[in-house]
């Protein structure tokens, strides 16, 4: 499932830079995919594109936007959830010319 930021945001900006699938923009901030800008899912508060989340599977054991949240606001989305398959998949097609290594508990929070 994708990682969605609550109300409870304060717009502090530290998840922003950890995300490596740069999936996460500032409230009001037009965000881009596949080459279009679309506008802001949310006005008040930073925002993840669930399209772009994976979850950092692929990267990282845990969420990246979630480990540095000071207000643990960076949660699962209930409505959007996805297997680690899906997910890798994803993070391939966001970033086709990078070579992830074979899933493990370093870069796979399903292998903890």
């Amino acid at each position: 499932m994708a990682t969605m930021i609550t109300e409870e945001c304060i717009n502090c900006g530290a998840c922003e830079p950890e995300c490596p699938n740069t999936a996460i923009y500032a409230g009001g901030a037009q965000y881009e995919l596949n080459g279009q800008m679309f506008d802001a899912l949310s006005n008040d508060f930073y925002y993840i594109v669930p399209e772009k989340c994976t979850e950092c599977v692929g990267h990282f054991n845990q969420e990246q936007c979630a480990a540095v949240c000071p207000v643990d606001c960076c949660v699962p989305d209930p409505n959007r959830t996805e297997t680690e398959d899906a997910l890798l998949a994803k993070a391939k097609s966001i970033h086709p010319d990078k070579q992830f290594a074979p899933l493990s508990a370093e870069n796979s929070r399903f292998r903890k």
